[in-house]
Parts: C-alpha cells; sequence; structure tokens
C-alpha cells in the first residue's frame, strides 16, 4: 500500500477491498477499461482539454468563437462552464496555477502555448477563469502581465459571483453561468 501516495491508508484499503471482493470478470472488465482509457484519451494539442483525438471538438468547432479563449486551471473547470451552457468559444487549460509553496512556478504551467496561440491567429478576448484564491489570482496577475503585450486585447476575469477562496469547480451552474456572462475588465491587481 506503500505505492498508493497521495491516497489516504483508509481509502487505498477501501478500495482493495472493494477489488478483492469483485469477479474476476469484473476486474478484468476494468483492467481493459483503464487500457482503453490510456489508449484512447490524449490532451488536445491546442488547449489541453481531454480528447479521443489530437485535436478536441471544442477546437474543432467551426460553431465555437474562434476569437475569445478561456483560461482555466484544468479539464474539470472546462467540465464546469461547459455544464452551464453560457459560454461558446475557446478554452485553454494551464493544467495548474502557480503556487510557489508547493513549487509550481509559471514554466510548469501551460502558459507557452497560450502565447503561442496568441501569436498564431487573432485573439480579441481572454477570459481568466481561474480559481479566486491566493494561487489563481497570483497565476491571474502573472498572466496579465504576459498578455498585455498583446495590443488590443481585451482581458477580463470572472464576476466575483464565485466566492473567493472557493474552487471554479465547486461553483454550482447558475453562479458559474452568471459569473461568465458579467466578466470584468482585469486590471492586473490582486483583488
Amino acid at each position: 500500500m506503500a505505492s498508493l501516495q497521495g491516497v489516504g491508508r483508509r481509502t487505498a484499503l477501501r478500495y482493495v477491498l472493494e477489488l478483492i471482493n469483485r469477479s474476476d470478470a469484473d476486474i478484468e472488465r476494468f483492467a481493459k477499461a483503464l487500457l482503453e482509457l490510456k489508449t484512447h484519451v490524449h490532451i488536445c494539442s491546442i488547449c489541453h482539454n481531454l480528447s479521443d483525438e489530437e485535436v478536441c471538438t471544442i477546437c474543432r468547432s467551426p460553431s465555437r468563437d474562434q476569437k475569445t479563449i478561456c483560461v482555466v486551471e484544468d479539464i474539470r473547470d472546462v467540465m464546469a462552464i461547459e455544464s452551464t451552457g453560457q459560454y461558446q468559444a475557446l478554452y485553454h487549460v494551464l493544467n495548474g496555477k502557480i503556487s510557489p509553496i508547493d513549487g509550481v512556478g509559471p514554466s510548469d504551467l501551460n502558459v507557452g502555448s497560450l502565447l503561442s496561440r496568441m501569436n498564431e491567429r487573432p485573439v480579441e478576448e481572454v477570459i481568466l477563469a481561474l480559481s479566486p484564491t491566493m494561487e489563481g489570482d497570483t497565476t491571474s496577475f502573472y498572466l496579465f502581465k504576459k498578455l498585455s503585450a498583446f495590443e488590443g486585447l481585451k482581458i477580463t476575469t470572472l464576476s466575483r459571483g464565485v466566492a473567493v477562496g472557493d474552487e471554479l469547480r465547486h461553483a454550482d451552474e447558475i453562479t458559474l453561468g452568471r459569473s461568465i456572462l458579467h466578466r470584468t475588465p482585469y486590471h492586473g491587481s490582486l483583488q
């Protein structure tokens, strides 16, 4: 059980007991499902969202606003925003947030690929949709400084209907939907 780092000992024991009580056929189906996941699920080469192809359906969709990019911390935030039905543009998944205490710096995030996207095609607006935590605000400030170099770019952030200190993916759909619709200009200050 020592190999299940990051998972509590009790939780790991519960998983093991659950698996031991399953039939061989169930375990075989579970193992096949894990292999399918590993071989058929990819990270989108453009936005870093999950996909079953090299480029995800959101990035490929011609009906999406191609000039707006919503920057989120992780894939669960994409799913949360998508569930509101209020946003019809593109995403960029950072795969984390700046957290010096955890040893996560800007180079550990997908910032370089965001800046490359900005240089490759015209973007009119970038929405910084990061959780309103100290780390989320620090990451937003860092991105604001980097994105300010792009002339005429509108940089917005979610309205603060999402509680400060809360994780974006835990917000209810109505609050998150209103936050995305009533986003505000980002001025580069830690709020």
